[in-house]
């Protein structure tokens, strides 16, 4: 009670003199004291004054309304209205704690970046010089050991509206040993994420371009713009990489590109990227994708991406209640060097219409009509592939019902008609196709609820039967079939239009699924296709060829800590593996880990000639709260040889972060070589170009 006393006194002495600011200060203090003449207020013992959000708290405070000035006997700790905070062991100041001088101070900005100084001067509360300061976002100890670095400097200016740090005869120390001098230098403070200046260099050593060096500086256009330029140099190689990014009312878009002039390439070399999305008024979704390079080693020479085929796209999306309209136009270009983009079809257009029903029989009816075309740059060559327009109707049926001892039934009707034109170049003439397709799928689940899981047990049979009448067409988009637990119950496994299962088939199918209490789940599928005559456009390797498709074995387990396991195999009924994958996730607090492995036997009607064996690891480890690493491989079992690995090793406390990695490209071919690639990377923290940081360097370590 008698400290609010004491603060109102000094409220109602204060608000008379005309000195006084329009707000007064409220001070709240053990003893205040008015001397004799009344123009001096004493305040001691825990002391704090309050002033439009700045709260400064001293051991002793003296008042003269003359001068209109407070003198301060520290301990002194001030924040400020923005977030600031400084120390001292003395000051003088204003009224309005605005402006004035601080002795022996430090000033603390977002409680990450610190700066010492002999003294600190405030102007209207927006600029505040330091004089003969140290600056650092390291952790300071009391027993005199220099922190892991810190910028010394004869005089630093903070420009808190601004949020922008100016520094006069910079130097930088490691351990306080001088590492370089600036005569002049500015960075932003750590509350300011997106300003001007260089950021954080990037070192780069590879075999093909020697030890080089990135220094992207980053432009701040507006707050919803920006770009960034990264100038590449090395003995080997000049070059210039740009990123541009807009944000808008209704989507944003990002260009990156690069211009290079290398001892690789006679010719200059380059590559360029963008993407966008808009969101339309209508509802629909306008996208965007740029993909091209300037020949087919560019990519990997420079660490920009694995990808062998680029890209480019512009696509419209509108998902309505029970309408959808999407029209796409995409053109490739291939890296690969046995793959010639005039072959291809570089230019694909396709635009589609669906519509769902509910009709008086019940279910649900869905109509709808596409229309593809293909153009290639070149005349049709041996394979007879020329242009090809195709223009589809489509009419689906299906309906699903419970019966009542728990027997599901689900029945679909399907009607399909297309027509193919084809350029005057193609071995294929025009014909007109119609598929017809039925099926009845019977599901039988049995549940079993238990005190720690829950077993669903759930036999499936599947008959369906579909006839093609029409001319033939060249297939195109279904040269490669997956057999899987997706397309056990399709009505056709072909991934696309120009070929489709026929005749009567039957699919078996046995799956169990268990969920435990405790976050334990897993999950088991068997499955075949049964024919009456084979089908002749699937490959041996496919595991749908002949009348009985080969055994699919499909199993999944998740555990509460992050595990999650899947894999996938086909075994004929010689019991031989004609397809395996399994896909291992893992994360966790200290692990994050991705690996996979893939078979696939020989196949030339999939243009495979050699088999694929491979087993893949990415991963990092957290050690501690500093220390990790991380490693990344590709190994080809079936030569015997690596194809990529790579290792990170990342150290971090609260100042800094140091991540070391070195990798290795052991594939090589016409237009690619094997290459290792150094990278080094140091960002400070506390400035808004490094903001991530691990705990706190304890002082006993």
């Amino acid at each position: 009670m008698l400290r609010h006393l004491l603060a109102l006194v000094f409220w109602l002495w204060a608000v008379p003199g005309a000195a006084q600011p329009q707000e007064p200060a409220t001070l709240v203090a053990d003893r205040v004291l008015v001397p004799a003449g009344g123009d001096q207020l004493i305040a001691e013992g825990n002391v704090e004054v309050f002033h439009d959000g700045t709260r400064l708290s001293a051991a002793r405070i003296a008042y003269d309304r003359a001068s209109d000035r407070l003198t301060i006997t520290g301990p002194i700790f001030i924040r400020t209205a923005g977030g600031e905070i400084l120390t001292a062991e003395r000051a003088s100041l204003d009224a309005r704690l605005e402006s004035g001088l601080l002795r022996g101070a430090r000033l603390i900005l977002d409680e990450r970046l610190q700066l010492a100084a002999d003294r600190i001067d405030r102007v209207d509360s927006r600029y505040t010089q330091l004089t003969r300061s140290a600056a650092t976002s390291c952790r300071v100890c009391d027993d005199g050991r220099p922190p892991l670095w810190e910028i010394r400097a004869q005089r630093v200016i903070h420009d808190s509206e601004a949020r922008q740090l100016y520094f006069d005869n910079a130097q930088f120390r490691v351990y306080d040993m001088p590492i370089f001098w600036l005569p002049r230098m500015r960075l932003p403070d750590p509350t300011l994420t997106r300003a001007t200046g260089l950021l954080i260099p990037e070192p780069r050593a590879t075999d093909q371009l020697g030890l080089g060096i990135k220094l992207p500086y980053f432009i701040r256009l507006g707050d919803h713009r920006d770009l960034t330029l990264t100038p590449y140099l090395s003995p080997e190689t000049m070059t210039l990489e740009a990123r541009y990014r807009q944000a808008f009312l209704n989507g944003a878009i990002e260009v990156r590109g690069g211009v290079t002039n290398d001892t690789l390439f006679d010719t200059p070399r380059g590559y360029l990227f963008a993407d966008g999305a808009f969101r339309l008024k209508n509802g629909g979704i306008l996208r965007f994708d740029v993909e091209s390079a300037s020949d087919d080693a560019y990519l990997l020479d420079y660490g920009i991406s694995g990808a062998d085929r680029l890209d480019s796209a512009l696509s419209y999306t509108r998902v309505e209640d029970r309408q959808l309209r999407r029209a796409n136009v995409t053109v490739y270009q291939s890296l690969r060097a046995a793959e010639d983009n005039d072959r291809l079809p570089p230019l694909v257009a396709e635009a589609a219409w669906e519509r769902r029903t509910t009709p008086p029989i019940g279910g649900t009816l869905t109509f709808g009509a596409t229309l593809e075309g293909h153009l290639r740059t070149l005349d049709a060559g041996p394979d007879g592939l020329g242009d090809t327009l195709r223009a589809g109707a489509t009419l689906d049926w299906h309906r699903a019902t419970v019966t009542r001892p728990g027997l599901v039934v689900e029945t679909r009707a399907g009607l399909r008609v297309d027509h193919y034109t084809f350029s005057d170049d193609a071995l294929a003439d025009d014909t007109t196709r119609a598929a017809i397709q039925l099926a009845t799928t019977l599901r039988y689940p049995l549940i079993r609820p238990g005190p720690r899981a829950t077993h669903v047990l759930e036999p499936v049979v599947q008959l369906a039967w579909s006839d093609l009448s029409g001319g033939a067409v060249p297939n195109e988009d279904s040269t490669t079939a997956e057999f899987d637990r997706a397309s056990l119950l399709s009505l056709s496994r072909f991934p696309g239009e120009d070929a489709t299962e026929t005749g009567a088939r039957a699919a078996l199918g046995l799956s169990w699924a268990r969920r435990g209490e405790g976050g334990w789940n897993s999950r088991l599928t068997f499955g075949r296709v049964l024919r009456d005559r084979a089908a002749p456009g699937f490959t041996h390797t496919s595991g749908l060829d002949g009348t009985a498709s080969d055994w699919l074995i499909a199993a999944a387990l998740q555990s509460p800590d992050g595990l999650a396991l899947e894999g996938r195999t086909l075994l004929d009924d010689a019991a031989q593996v004609t397809r395996a994958e399994a896909l291992l996730d893992w994360t966790n607090a200290r692990i994050n880990l991705s690996a996979g492995y893939i078979f696939l036997p020989p196949d030339t009607r999939e243009n495979r000639t050699d088999a694929v064996r491979e087993v893949s690891f990415d991963g990092d480890y957290r050690f501690n709260d500093n220390w990790s690493a991380g490693l990344e491989m590709r190994y080809d079992l079936a030569a015997g040889s690596p194809s990529r690995a790579g290792l990170d090793i990342g150290w971090r406390n609260e100042c800094v972060t140091v991540d070391f990695s070195v990798s290795r490209r052991f594939t090589s071919s016409t237009s690619v070589q094997p290459t290792t690639d150094f990278g080094l990377l140091v960002g400070l923290t506390g400035f808004s170009t490094g903001r991530t940081g691990a705990a706190p360097r304890a002082c006993q370590d």
